[in-house]
């Protein structure tokens, strides 16, 4: 599997940004996490969805970030959301934000499927088939594949 993907396309507003006009660090997470969201909602599976019908929802196991260059105010950014693996409770991706084809932050991310109570959950299998089971199980080598 080459990996599910999305593209959510986004404006950088002035609360996303500091003093300087620049994206705060931690605004490029928010615009992350809206980039796997739309990912699920775009298969069919919003998080309203999978918290009311399956009981589960996700939670951010482990994320690394590179800032390599700032986004602005005003900068129309893309968000690059690319599925490198499925576990029996987890999924990790490749994030990328760009700016006219730039890259601005690349983002390994891993998150865990969750059920009401907080623990680990089996994620669901309508969304595994929606997704395809059959990729990478291990991050590292999808990522550096030639």
């Amino acid at each position: 599997m080459s990996g599910v993907s999305h593209s959510l396309p986004l404006r950088v507003y002035y609360e996303d940004t500091d003093a300087a006009g620049m994206v705060y660090h931690a605004n490029y997470l928010k615009f992350a996490e809206r980039g796997r969201s739309e990912m699920l909602r775009s298969l069919g599976f919003p998080h309203r969805k999978l918290g009311t019908e399956d009981g589960v929802g996700f939670a951010v196991r482990r994320c690394t970030i590179e800032y390599l260059a700032p986004a602005r105010l005003e900068d129309t950014l893309t968000v690059d959301t690319t599925l490198t693996g499925i576990g029996a409770a987890t999924l990790s991706a490749r994030q990328e934000i760009r700016r006219d084809g730039e890259l601005l932050a690349d983002i390994d991310i891993l998150v865990a499927c969750i059920g009401r109570d907080g623990r680990p959950r089996r994620i669901p299998s309508a969304l595994r088939a929606a997704l395809g089971r059959d990729g990478p199980s291990d991050r590292a080598s999808a990522r550096h594949a030639p």
